[in-house]
């Protein structure tokens, strides 16, 4: 069995991105513990589907990346890619002025500090310029959104980045077209793991907030994990297809203002 694990925020606040760090040492143990191969994202969808292997991955770049996560990462030898949000570096995720509903607002690495990472078995990879929407924008703010963050990159690091990761996991077809033309590779939100007609352009991921409870991740490959796995995709289905009603609504209602 194949998967990407992805995380956010490592920190006590028990929000829907945050993973408490008592959790997260949980699952760095376990990771390390050789019950499963953990490699970079770059080699995990390229293994075949029989491997049993996992990706870490991180959205946002939150200063707790370095303090809270990298450290245990690097003592584990286990390598990660982090996702970053370009033109928010340094500040935080308060995206368009403000913080998402039920969300804190936390600091984002900066450059200097995102440089130094990727001499610490972490790849960075783009997660738009700004943090919107890609669905409910025109196809040149696609464009610039998508193609900017990479040019971004590039220009910060010297390294051009190989995989993207959808803001808010939201994508259409229109998406990732044009993120099909700049990376390798682009994780979504849905809640599955790697099968294997995955498409690159939408690969699949395991939130981590859902496996904070001792002995979740460790039922990897069971009929437990499965069983768990598939209900949860629904509820975030069913959850994921009233929030596209409402959003389509409350645009509607303002005139797409």
């Amino acid at each position: 069995m194949r998967a990407i694990l992805t995380y956010h925020s490592i920190d006590e606040s028990g929000s829907p991105i945050s993973c408490h760090p008592d959790a997260f040492d949980r699952h760095v143990r376990w990771l390390a513990s050789g019950r499963v191969e953990v490699v970079p994202l770059d080699t995990l969808v390229g293994l075949p589907d029989t491997a049993d292997a996992v990706a870490l991955t991180f959205d946002d770049a939150f200063v707790n990346f370095a303090g809270e996560a990298e450290p245990r990462l690097r003592a584990a030898g286990l390598p990660s890619t982090l996702f970053v949000v370009s033109d928010r570096a340094g500040r935080t995720n308060a995206w368009q002025g403000a913080a998402d509903p039920g969300i804190p607002v936390l600091p984002l690495l900066d450059w200097p500090e995102l440089r130094r990472l990727t001499g610490h078995d972490v790849s960075l990879g783009a997660h738009s310029c700004t943090h919107r929407d890609l669905t409910t924008l025109s196809p040149p703010e696609i464009e610039d959104e998508v193609l900017g963050s990479a040019a971004t990159i590039e220009r910060e690091t010297g390294m051009r980045p190989t995989a993207f990761a959808y803001p808010y996991g939201h994508v259409d077809l229109r998406t990732a077209a044009v993120v099909g033309r700049a990376f390798r590779h682009a994780c979504t939100a849905d809640f599955r793991v790697l099968g294997a007609e995955a498409d690159l352009r939408l690969l699949p991921r395991l939130d981590a907030y859902y496996f904070q409870s001792p002995g979740r991740l460790d039922a990897w490959g069971t009929r437990a994990f499965e069983t768990f796995v598939t209900r949860r995709r629904r509820l975030r289905y069913v959850r994921g297809r009233a929030l596209a009603v409402a959003r389509r609504l409350r645009v509607s209602l303002t005139g797409g203002l």
